[in-house]
């Protein structure tokens, strides 16, 4: 709830009142990638040997300070500082949330069944956030509601030390740096003897990449085509409705995830749909088919996340659940430095549109690589 809403606002912030150009949005993505990059893996390794709770705690409280930085400065540098400190405060939370449910559920059948419906219970945050922080900001001050939503997150991240128990986990007592070692060769180890997982760190460097530089770029694309229209109620609504269409496809999958085939195949869809969207998007030329295309591309980006993260899950073992997980989102960064550094330099040197198409490319390529993970 706090994350996307607060995310509706800095969108609409970051085009309208910081006014950074196509190429600095982008920018800002890969520096933030970077950063992330950087910390990921040790952050992986921190919640296998010491503490998922504890993870995410650090996660929240890195993530709040981010998140007010943000709504207090409006030049370039010091908002790519803001942003990269924020994505370092998501290395503390991939993996450890997916292997705190693990470890706690403790029954390998239930747990795919219970991030569907996590997944489920983040849209429905997301459409209370869009409507509760983007009507706050439309109320008062776009920097406003931005810095209430930080202070918020703060809150949560002590809401989970004292509402949270880690019972099943058990943390390394003795040479915790010679046990860190060993958990990240292993979990290399996994990742690289898989023909699946592969794949899929393959294809999420792809699609990651598109995912990030098209949230950047599809709002400067919607305020060209219709500059009148107010951009904070225009992108609540189109959000609301990702949503919507985002848990009805989770409600159908949802008695099938647990199949062999279900997050493959569901991996794929999405990315096609988002490829339809993205060019679409690119050749849009007024605001209802250019919505309707962002409708189409940003709601089924999120969903190739959780049928990865399924994916993923379901080919990993405890001991170095968090590692895998960390290193399939250092696959998501580095997708976002190489294939955002990319499209930044198409859309500085030739504009959005051809920018769209690139991504809608690259998202075709990557259901080629899922497809062929079974052959």
């Amino acid at each position: 709830m706090l994350h996307r809403g607060w995310w509706l606002v800095t969108s609409v912030y970051l085009v309208v009142d910081a006014r950074l150009t196509a190429s600095e949005l982008v920018l800002i993505g890969v520096a933030q990638a970077v950063a992330a990059l950087v910390f990921e893996v040790p952050a992986g390794v921190v919640a296998d040997t010491l503490s998922r709770k504890w993870s995410l705690v650090v996660s929240h409280v890195l993530m709040g300070i981010a998140m007010v930085a943000t709504a207090l400065v409006s030049d370039f540098p010091a908002l790519m500082a803001t942003q990269m400190l924020w994505g370092v405060s998501w290395t503390f939370a991939s993996g450890a949330d997916v292997a705190w449910i693990s470890d706690e559920l403790d029954d390998p059948a239930r747990v795919p069944v219970v991030l569907i419906r996590a997944e489920q219970a983040q849209l429905i945050g997301t459409v209370v956030g869009l409507a509760g922080v983007g009507g706050l900001a439309w109320l008062t001050e776009r920097s406003t509601a931005m810095v209430l939503a930080g202070a918020a997150m703060l809150l949560l991240g002590l809401y989970v030390v004292v509402g949270f128990r880690e019972q099943r986990f058990v943390p390394v007592s003795r040479r915790r740096w010679s046990a860190a070692w060993v958990i990240l060769v292993r979990g290399s180890r996994l990742v690289r003897d898989s023909r699946v997982l592969l794949a899929v760190f393959a294809a999420t460097f792809l699609v990651t990449g598109v995912a990030d530089a098209f949230g950047r770029l599809y709002p400067l694309r919607l305020v060209v085509l219709a500059p009148a229209v107010d951009p904070v109620v225009w992108f609540t609504g189109l959000g609301v409705l990702m949503c919507l269409v985002g848990a009805v496809v989770l409600r159908v999958v949802q008695p099938r995830i647990s199949g062999p085939h279900t997050a493959r195949r569901g991996y794929a869809v999405a990315c096609g749909v988002a490829a339809a969207g993205s060019g679409c998007l690119a050749l849009a030329y007024e605001a209802t088919s250019a919505s309707l295309a962002v409708l189409l591309a940003a709601g089924a980006l999120p969903l190739t996340r959780s049928f990865g993260t399924i994916w993923v899950n379901s080919q990993t073992v405890g001991a170095v659940r968090a590692t895998v997980h960390s290193l399939l989102a250092q696959a998501e960064y580095a997708g976002k430095i190489v294939c955002g550094l990319a499209v930044a330099v198409i859309a500085d040197l030739a504009g959005a549109v051809p920018a769209l198409m690139v991504c809608g490319a690259l998202l075709v390529i990557a259901i080629i690589i899922v497809q062929r993970s079974t052959w």
